[in-house]
């Protein structure tokens, strides 16, 4: 078992940034590779980024250029540091580990999953 936390959630005005934060514990010798997914009401929840515990980036082209995904495997922390944030971008996002196949921007790629934290882009 994985557990996974978010933190750094909130609001800002369109150009603005934020810093989401996800700790995992538990079985954390079992993920070798995170990701970053968000939602919005009505719709599928979607792929914004993934990174492998060896350093190997993916993004979704809707934020590339804007997010950076970053981890820390020492303290087993994964990052999205989200720059020149727009109103688009608003949504639930969460974080996601242990990779099972399939491409990484599915949702049933992945096995665990926090609880969310909510980012807030007004025009």
């Amino acid at each position: 078992e994985v557990q996974l936390v978010e933190s750094g959630g909130g609001s800002v005005h369109a150009g603005g940034s934020l810093r989401l934060s996800c700790a995992a514990s538990g079985d954390t010798g079992s993920i070798m590779r995170m990701a970053w997914f968000r939602q919005v009401p009505g719709k599928e929840r979607q792929g914004v980024a993934s990174i492998y515990t060896r350093g190997r980036t993916d993004y979704a082209d809707a934020v590339k250029g804007r997010f950076t995904i970053s981890q820390d495997n020492a303290k087993n922390m994964v990052y999205l540091q989200m720059d020149s944030l727009k109103p688009e971008d608003t949504a639930m996002y969460y974080c996601a580990a242990v990779y099972v196949g399939g491409v990484w921007h599915w949702d049933g790629a992945w096995s665990y999953w926090g609880q969310g934290t909510q980012v807030t882009v007004s025009s």
